[in-house]
């Protein structure tokens, strides 16, 4: 933590009489995940896994079970020398043997079928056989 940070949260502690306690209910702070959130892209994804585990040769046949820590890494809005706006997001996604991965997805504004609706491209660590977005999803990042 920086010098000015330290001082700063000391000084906030200091006039709130300190950390409030916490109790065994409380609900963690949960930033809102925003469009990336939204269940119309995660059921594309899952959907889209699906069909590319089935697919593609020698991946093991596995499912999206739940997503989580879903998250927005930035945004470049539509602009006259870039017409696309585009969100690029991550999350962790659980399998359905179990395991845990990454997830990097691009929502791409106005790209769905005959330029209506939402384009998404995806990728899951260790599932890029192909290397269709580079090494480690790179591409989505």
């Amino acid at each position: 933590m920086t010098r000015f940070a330290s001082m700063v949260l000391g000084a906030l502690l200091s006039l709130g009489g300190g950390a409030p306690a916490l109790g065994a209910d409380l609900q963690l702070y949960v930033a809102d995940p925003g469009i990336c959130g939204e269940s119309r892209f995660l059921g594309k994804i899952t959907s889209r896994f699906r069909h590319q585990v089935r697919n593609v040769p020698n991946l093991p046949d596995v499912a999206i079970a739940e997503f989580r820590d879903i998250h927005e890494n930035r945004y470049l809005p539509a602009h006259e020398d870039r017409p696309i706006g585009r969100r690029y997001c991550g999350a962790t996604v659980i399998l359905s043997d179990g395991t845990n991965r990454p997830i990097w997805y691009l929502i791409e504004e106005g790209m769905g079928f005959a330029s209506i609706g939402d384009n998404v491209e995806f990728c899951v660590s260790g599932f890029d056989r192909w290397m269709v977005y580079n090494g480690r999803c790179r591409i989505l990042r």
